[in-house]
């Protein structure tokens, strides 16, 4: 037998896995093409848990369509004729197919340049913990039904996936975050595109005093050519670069410099695919607002926001000041005063929690304050656990909620099981605000 084949044959099943798995974020969206380009409503086939399911069919009932399931969940077909398929088409973020004809979605997830297949785009710039699904989040948008124009607050901006996904599909949107580091990495995942000519042109510059760093260590040629740019986004862009390398050389003990040489180019190159995709399907952005701010002390109106999705931090089991020392300090903060700022990290024991709770029923009334009568606000909340005990913190949010004059309209079980069969659990609270006069 020829020795390649033999070699193939008693590959581990292990190995053969990974490399399918490799290969995922450039096939998942592509399977059988030929045959379902003749069904009528076709999920992506990355649609695997049940609450994916959920939120497809809300997808469609929040655009009227009437449908049943079919083919083992995969197929939804239709109960009536639809004459204008457009709006389904440009905004449904579950479905690959519509009438034979591929959604803006489906060649939204091809610019990828990762092996996530929700890290597209802009999406995957610098490794946040707790991201949100950009697929879930351009559905929910759809589900809460924001249209262009709309604004949408995310009062925990975090990664800034609420904003980025809403900019893509021409909703405006507000982010506050109390963190400056999640303020800076929202702003260049959404700014980036308005300013990429500039970027290209400060390229070889960056290059060039990255390369006199890496033969001279103490150099500081890097950080004072990215310190002198004057326009701000641009700025950014290249200090965000810098942060993903600490952040590879502090969490993987990668070479800081090679690793700033490589993001800085995979940056370069996703700004690009935003910038490509932008024209190819003729987007209309939404506009972007960014704000370093506190949930606790909203700077809006009353009745001033046409939705708000959203997650609050597990900072009672994960210290986020802690998590981002070392991209944190490299900004020039003092960590300590961080720590008396951030919802969930100060105190210790029952403390923390009562503390925690307090914070969290600030933000939930400031949510109610600010958003307008009869809209919604969607917010994926998990419990999370703390010195070994469960905080019922889904309980808490919705009895809370209900307090203050929001009415629980869904709940969600958002279960994934991950690897080596770890069950992994949120909630996704759907809430309405009542009419003026309630």
């Amino acid at each position: 037998m020829d020795e390649t084949i033999m070699r193939q044959k008693i590959k581990a099943k292990g190995e053969i896995m990974l490399e399918k798995a490799e290969k995922i974020g450039e096939v998942w969206a592509f399977q059988n093409e030929s045959l379902e380009e003749k069904k009528q409503l076709v999920l992506f086939d990355n649609v695997q848990f049940i609450y994916e399911l959920a939120l497809a069919q809300l997808e469609l009932k929040s655009f009227g369509v009437q449908f049943e399931i079919t083919d083992g969940l995969r197929e939804f077909k239709l109960l009536e004729d639809l004459e204008d398929i457009e709006p389904l088409r440009r905004k449904l973020a579950y479905f690959k197919l519509i009438k034979g004809k591929y959604t803006d979605y489906f060649y939204i997830v091809r610019k990828n340049r990762t092996r996530s297949i929700n890290q597209y785009l802009t999406h995957w710039i610098y490794p946040y913990k707790g991201k949100f699904h950009p697929q879930m989040i351009r559905a929910l948008l759809n589900i809460i039904g924001l249209k262009e124009g709309d604004t949408v607050l995310d009062p925990f901006l975090g990664s800034g996936t609420t904003a980025l996904e809403a900019q893509l599909l021409g909703i405006n949107s507000v982010g506050i975050d109390i963190s400056p580091l999640c303020v800076l990495q929202s702003k260049v995942k959404t700014e980036s595109i308005y300013v990429f000519s500039e970027i290209l042109e400060w390229k070889n510059e960056i290059l060039k005093k990255a390369q006199l760093s890496l033969f001279n260590f103490h150099d500081k040629a890097l950080d004072k050519t990215i310190e002198n740019i004057s326009n701000e986004k641009v700025r950014n862009f290249f200090l965000m670069a810098k942060l993903v390398a600490i952040s590879d050389n502090a969490r993987r003990r990668k070479d800081f410099i090679k690793s700033f040489m490589k993001n800085l180019d995979l940056m370069i190159l996703s700004v690009k695919d935003y910038v490509d995709i932008v024209k190819e399907l003729n987007l209309k952005l939404g506009k972007v607002d960014i704000r370093l701010g506190d949930s606790r002390n909203l700077p809006f109106d009353d009745n001033s926001i046409d939705g708000i999705i959203t997650s609050p931090p597990y900072s009672i089991a994960l210290d986020y000041v802690s998590n981002d020392a070392h991209a944190l300090k490299a900004l020039g903060y003092d960590l300590n005063e961080l720590r008396e700022k951030f919802i969930g990290v100060r105190g210790k024991g029952q403390e923390r929690i009562d503390l925690y709770n307090e914070d969290m029923k600030t933000s939930l009334r400031e949510m109610y304050r600010v958003l307008k009568p009869e809209k919604y606000a969607v917010i994926v909340i998990g419990n999370a656990t703390y010195q070994g005990e469960e905080i019922k913190t889904v309980e808490f949010f919705i009895d809370y909620a209900e307090k203050i004059g929001f009415k629980l309209v869904n709940n969600i079980d958002k279960i994934i099981f991950g690897l080596y069969n770890v069950m992994q659990k949120e909630n996704i609270l759907i809430l309405k605000k009542g009419k003026a006069n309630e």
